[in-house]
C-alpha cells in the first residue's frame, strides 16, 4: 500500500454511494485455472468477462475490494482517446498505426455503453464532455486539435466554441474556449465497476478479494503466490498497476504512482447545477497541470485535479479542493465541501499507454496515465484477445516503445516533481 492511502479512501463519495453487499472471500489454498488476473479493476474484469466467454477457467486476485484502486476512485470521465497526443503513437507506428489505435479509443466507450446494457449497471451515465481551453494560445490548439481529429481520423460531430459564447456552456470566465463531444460522457467509476465484478461472477469467474499477490513463479504452468493459497495456471495477466509493488519488477520503472485528488461539493439542487454546465458534460481543461470536474446524478459538484507527483498528500484535502473549485466557479464560495478523496494512477514517461509480456504467457497492462476509465475496458478485451489466440489488436498497442523513469526509484520521484513545477509555470505563463 502506497503512502497516505488510508487517508485517502476515508471519504470517497463513491464509497459512500456505491453497492455494499458485493463481497468475495480471500483465496484460501490452491486453485486451478486456465488464466489468473492480478487486479481486480476495471481491466482485470473485462478481461475476466472476455476470457470465461471463451470457454476459459479464470481466476482474479484483488489485493483488496474490487474497485478500491484507481477504478474505483478516479473521475469518472468516460473519453476517447488517449492521456498522450496521438502524434506520439504516430510518429513511433505511423498514421495508418495511429488511425487504429484512435479508432480503438472511441470502441472503448461504445463498450461501456454495451456491458451496462448488457448487465444492467446502473452507474448514473451522463452523456457529453467538454475540452476547455484556457487562453488564446490553449484555443487555437483546441481548434486545432478538434480539426485534426475530423481530417485525419474521420472523427466528426464535435462542436468548437469560443468567445462569450462559451458560457452558455460553462459559466465560467476562466475559459477562451470549448470544444464538445457527445460521444465521452462520466458515470459513478465504482459502481460500474462493482457492477462488472456482478457479471464477472456470474459467469463463472472466481473472484478473491483481500488476497494480494506476493509473488510469480514463472514458467510453462506459472504460479502466483498469496498470503494463504496459490493459483496454479496457464496464462497470467498482470492487471494491478501501481499495487504490483514489486510483483513484476521487470515493467515497475517504466510507470510512476501520481496522486490525483477529488472533492464533492454538498447537494446544489437540480437548477444551480444545471446553471453552472447547462449540457452536465464532463469538463476537462487542456492545461498540462489539468482541472476536471463533472456533476454528480444528485446535483454535486465533483471536482478533481490537484495532483501529488511526490505521492505526499494534500495536508487539508478538502479546503485545498474548494479553493480550486472556487477559482472556476466564484459563485460556489460558501458551498461546502463534503467528500474528498484520492488515489494513485500510473503513469509513463510519454503518458502512452504500456501493454505487453514479460514471458509468452505472462500478459501486463499498465500506464494509462490518468485516461483510463474507457480504456482500462478494452485493455481487458484486447489481452483477452490475445490470449486466445488473436494477438494483433494487442500487439499494435505493445509496439509503442518506453522507457524507464530517469534516476532509478531513489530519483524518479524528486526529478518529476521538478518536471511539474516548470510545467505549472508554462501554464501560467499561457
Amino acid at each position: 500500500m502506497l503512502a497516505s492511502e488510508d487517508h485517502l479512501t476515508r471519504n470517497s463519495y463513491y464509497v459512500a454511494t456505491a453497492a455494499t453487499d458485493l463481497r468475495f472471500g480471500a483465496l484460501d489454498g490452491e486453485v486451478d485455472s486456465d488464466v489468473c488476473i492480478v487486479g481486480g479493476g476495471l481491466a482485470g474484469l473485462s478481461a475476466a468477462i472476455d476470457l470465461r466467454r471463451q470457454g476459459m477457467s479464470v481466476t482474479v486476485l484483488e489485493g483488496m475490494k474490487v474497485g478500491w484502486g484507481a477504478s474505483g476512485r478516479n473521475g469518472g470521465q468516460a473519453l476517447n482517446g488517449l492521456a498522450c497526443d496521438l502524434s506520439v503513437v504516430r510518429g513511433q507506428l505511423g498514421q495508418s498505426a495511429a488511425r487504429a489505435v484512435w479508432d480503438m479509443t472511441v470502441e472503448a466507450v461504445q463498450l461501456i455503453h454495451e456491458r451496462r446494457q448488457e448487465f444492467a449497471i446502473d452507474c448514473h451515465w451522463q452523456g457529453g464532455y467538454l475540452a476547455a481551453a484556457i487562453g488564446a494560445r490553449r484555443a487555437q490548439e483546441l481548434r486545432a486539435s478538434t480539426e485534426d481529429l475530423e481530417k485525419h481520423y474521420g472523427y466528426s460531430g464535435m462542436q468548437y466554441v469560443e468567445g462569450a459564447a462559451v458560457r452558455d456552456w460553462i459559466a465560467s470566465a476562466r475559459y477562451a474556449a470549448v470544444a464538445h463531444d457527445p460521444r465521452g460522457g462520466h458515470l459513478h467509476p465504482l459502481l460500474y465497476t462493482q457492477g462488472l465484478g456482478r457479471a464477472a461472477a456470474a459467469l463463472g469467474v472466481r473472484i478473491f478479494e483481500q488476497s494480494r499477490a506476493l509473488r510469480l513463479e514463472r514458467g510453462a504452468a506459472p504460479v502466483v503466490h498469496t498470503e494463504r493459497g496459490r493459483v496454479r495456471c496457464r496464462h497470467v495477466l498482470l492487471a494491478g498497476n501501481v499495487y504490483l509493488e514489486g510483483l513484476a519488477p521487470q515493467i515497475g520503472d517504466r510507470i510512476m504512482p501520481v496522486g490525483t485528488f477529488i472533492a464533492a461539493s454538498a447537494q446544489l439542487g437540480k437548477a444551480r447545477a444545471d446553471a453552472l454546465i447547462p449540457s452536465r458534460s464532463a469538463v476537462c481543461d487542456t492545461q498540462f497541470v489539468l482541472d476536471y470536474y463533472r456533476l454528480s446524478a444528485d446535483d454535486r459538484m465533483l471536482f478533481g485535479g490537484r495532483v501529488s507527483y511526490s505521492t505526499i498528500a494534500p495536508r487539508d484535502l478538502a479546503a485545498s479542493m474548494g479553493q480550486r473549485m472556487v477559482t472556476v466557479f466564484p459563485q460556489l464560495a460558501g458551498v461546502p465541501i463534503e467528500y474528498s478523496w484520492g488515489g494513485y494512477v500510473d503513469i509513463t514517461v510519454n503518458r502512452a499507454p504500456d501493454f505487453g509480456r514479460i514471458d509468452p504467457n505472462i500478459y501486463y497492462l499498465q500506464g494509462f496515465s490518468g485516461h483510463g476509465l474507457a480504456l482500462t475496458g478494452l485493455a481487458g478485451r484486447l489481452a483477452a484477445e490475445a490470449i486466445g489466440g488473436d494477438a494483433g489488436r494487442f500487439d499494435l498497442f505493445a509496439r509503442l516503445k518506453h522507457r524507464n523513469f530517469p534516476g532509478g526509484r531513489a530519483l524518479r520521484t524528486p526529478a518529476l516533481v521538478l518536471a511539474m513545477a516548470w510545467f505549472r509555470l508554462r501554464d501560467m505563463l499561457g
